[in-house]
């Protein structure tokens, strides 16, 4: 694989600190059912890595401090843990909101039978990955079939009363663009999705996030590999938009890897980039959560992805 670090790290992105943490990103490990084209974290079935007991008793301990709203639960697919139950039941009982990052298809893996009613009993929202309503599309950059079974997923988590009316239970679907673009207008798209998800499959959600492909991991190497890395890169600086330096995500969370280190985002995770506390890289044992904020977040050209256009976080788009 073509790494980009060496590309990116050289950066006149504007300086940007911390407000107070809301949010605490964990990324489970790498090991995935599905081995996706976009994928950021280069995730796939054969990965080993795995976040230990010890490392899941310390964000236990870090959410009981009572200053951090939410868990946003990652991999690979975080539902392939084998604590990722556990875990969730233990957040949910420190009241903490829990968000699952969930690529629909494990939900109908061996062994995942009670999966989609675990997340309903537990009032977990969904964030799920759908790149788009064709099933050509889907199938091209995540695999033969995965549309139809991630169809399949969607209608249990309708069945049980996910983005249903009237319902508490959250169902927001992720698109990723197919190659080396920015999404389109988050509102527009969610317009489009909702209605041929309805008529052709009576399928419902509650909202879209579009998320701008990072130049990093396995879609940076494409991009370098086939000659459209500085395309993109200029593409990325020539969207910028100061607007949305007030709003990106890695103001408010932070994302913990497999090990327990800190990061300012899951794109700095992946490039080795650790959020740094007096200059030391810091474990998840050893946080203080009041000594992040108005600490400098780290920096590189990769950031111009989430301030290009209408923005892009793990949310969805910054501003319409």
């Amino acid at each position: 694989m073509l790494a980009t670090l060496a590309l990116l790290e050289n950066t006149d992105f504007p300086a940007l600190k911390r407000g107070p943490l809301k949010t605490l990103q964990v990324n489970l490990g790498y090991r995935c059912n599905q081995q996706c084209l976009h994928c950021h974290v280069d995730a796939g079935p054969n990965r080993k890595e795995m976040m230990s007991d010890e490392n899941i008793d310390a964000v236990i301990k870090l959410l009981s401090s009572g200053q951090i709203e939410t868990l946003d639960l990652t991999g690979g697919a975080p539902e392939l843990h084998p604590a990722f139950m556990s875990l969730v039941e233990r957040a949910r009982a420190l009241a903490v909101q829990v968000i699952d990052r969930c690529n629909l298809t494990v939900l109908n893996e061996p062994g995942q039978e009670s999966l989609a009613e675990f997340l309903a009993a537990q009032q977990v929202e969904v964030v799920a990955s759908l790149p788009c309503y064709s099933a050509d599309n889907v199938d091209g950059q995540r695999g033969k079939g995965v549309f139809n079974s991630s169809i399949e997923g969607i209608r249990k988590l309708n069945g049980l009363g996910y983005a249903r009316p009237n319902s508490d239970l959250r169902l927001n679907l992720v698109y990723n663009p197919t190659g080396p673009f920015l999404p389109p207008s988050q509102v527009e798209l969610e317009s489009d999705y909702k209605k041929q998800l309805s008529e052709q499959y009576a399928i419902e959600f509650n909202h879209l996030f579009t998320i701008t492909n990072m130049p990093i991991k396995r879609f940076g190497s494409s991009l370098l590999s086939k000659g459209e890395f500085e395309p993109y890169m200029s593409l990325l600086k020539t969207s910028f938009s100061a607007s949305n330096l007030q709003t990106v995500m890695c103001k408010d969370l932070i994302s913990i890897d497999w090990q327990g280190y800190l990061y300012d985002c899951d794109f700095n995770q992946m490039l080795e980039l650790p959020l740094l506390i007096d200059g030391q890289k810091t474990h998840i044992s050893q946080l203080d959560p009041g000594q992040l904020e108005d600490n400098d977040i780290v920096i590189a050209d990769h950031c111009y992805g989430c301030t290009a256009g209408q923005g892009s976080s793990c949310g969805g788009a910054l501003s319409d």
